[in-house]
This record gives C-alpha cells, structure tokens and sequence, in this order.
C-alpha cells in the first residue's frame, strides 16, 4: 500500500516540478487569491501541445491543489520536501530502475513514519464475552441519565471554552520551498 502511494507520489512531484514559480499571489482582496499561470508552466516546459497535462491542469482536483498548496507559508509535508529537492535524484533515476525502486522504498518508509509514529506502543486486545454471559442475573441495566445533569455540564463546557485561548495545532508552519524554476524541466 505504502509503495504504491510512493510511486504516486513521485510522479505527480515529477509531473507538477516547478509549479511554484507559476504561482501568482493576488493580494487586492481581504483574503488573498492565488492564481496558477498554466500557460507559462506549459510553454516553460515545452508541453503545450500536451493534452492529458492540460486536462489536469483545467481539473478541479489541481484547482484544490492549487489553493491548498499554493499559500507560501503552511505546513509542509513529504511532497514539498520532494517536488524543491529532490529534482535531481528523481531525473538521475530514469534510467536505473534498481535506484528507482530503492526510492520508492524510502519514501513508503517514510509515509509508513508519518501515519505511525509510535509503532511500539501496544493495542490492548478487548477480550470476547464468555458464552451465555447475557443471560446472568448480576449484570445491573445501564442506569437512566439524567437530562438535566447533561445540560448543565454542556452549558459549563461551553462557557469554559469561550473563554480559554484557541488550542493550537502541532503542525508548525513554515515558509514553503519554491524548489527550482519551471524552465529546468523541458520534456519530449
């Protein structure tokens, strides 16, 4: 699972290479807009005439992309770190398969890291009821609750939180790599 979403990964960090410096950021509004200049990424790539690139361009699920990646300053993840650095390595690699192939391994190590970065910590297994233990008499019913009791401690929890600061998240932000320019990857 792992190696396939690797292998995925690389190639939309192949096919979007450079992206950032196409990116233009509109600032007359009070939210800022971000516009992605397609023409100039595809002449700069030599890929105007390439169809299946231009109808993933003019998706919706790239125009997501966009908004989603396209501020400066968030979050950065595995792609980023792939699309601004390693340019090179993904290039030098076309023509190695057993290089290829050892990347793809790192980079499912690294996904594998990222969804379970605690992989010592054990599950407790929850043991199966024993047979026939729903029919025992000392098993009391779940008590009624109490509307009133519930309310209270909603409308405690509410004006508690009005007043404690935003919790913050554990992402730190930062500002993003623009990685190099479009012009370095002229394809046939």
């Amino acid at each position: 699972d792992k190696e396939v979403r690797a292998i995925f990964l690389r190639l939309f960090a192949q096919l979007f290479q450079g992206y950032r410096s196409c990116l233009q950021l509109i600032r007359i509004h009070a939210e800022p807009v971000i516009h992605f200049h397609k023409a100039a990424f595809l002449g700069q790539r030599g890929l105007i005439e390439n169809d299946f690139l231009t109808k993933v361009l003019n998706g919706m699920a790239f125009a997501g992309f966009v908004s989603e990646r396209g501020p400066p300053f968030r979050t950065c993840d595995l792609f980023d770190e792939l699309v601004a650095f390693e340019v090179e390595r993904i290039k030098a690699e076309e023509g190695n398969p057993p290089k290829m192939i050892k990347h793809v391994r790192e980079l499912a190590e690294q996904l594998f890291k990222n969804e379970n970065p605690n992989p010592h910590i054990a599950f407790q297994k929850v043991p199966r009821p024993t047979e026939g233990s729903h029919l025992r008499v000392h098993i009391l019913p779940f008590p009624r609750i109490n509307e009133g009791r519930v309310q209270e401690l909603l409308q405690e929890g509410l004006a508690r939180s009005q007043g404690a600061a935003p919790a913050a998240r554990g992402d730190k932000k930062c500002v993003v790599p623009a990685g190099p320019p479009v012009g370095m990857f002229i394809c046939s």
